[in-house]
């Protein structure tokens, strides 16, 4: 599940996502409708231990869809998000509220 530290205002939160190492995959871009689905705006860094992560600033009192691109053809869900909304591509999006 991604994890959320909400500034002192309270008006926007730090998440941070995860995918863990056996996806199976080489490199890793959280897309959603916070970057227009861009695979090239938040290429995720791995840890040691093989887990995927990056983190950004979303606003406050908003609900975000989102889905990891793997190594810039398979598309993955969070299977940890808060929830999940159908696509117009046949798929599920993952789905956070902050």
């Amino acid at each position: 599940m991604p994890k959320k530290n909400y500034t002192k205002t309270g008006r926007s939160c730090r998440v941070t996502f995860y995918l863990p190492a056996d996806v199976g995959a080489d490199t890793v871009s959280l897309c959603g409708e916070f970057n227009d689905w861009n695979p090239k705006t938040h290429p995720m860094g791995r840890k040691k231990d093989g887990t995927f992560y990056t983190s950004l600033y979303l606003d406050a009192g908003d609900s975000y869809r989102y889905r990891f691109l793997l190594d810039g053809e398979r598309w993955e869900n969070d299977w940890e998000a808060e929830s999940y909304l159908p696509n117009e591509h046949g798929a599920d999006d993952s789905v956070i509220t902050v």
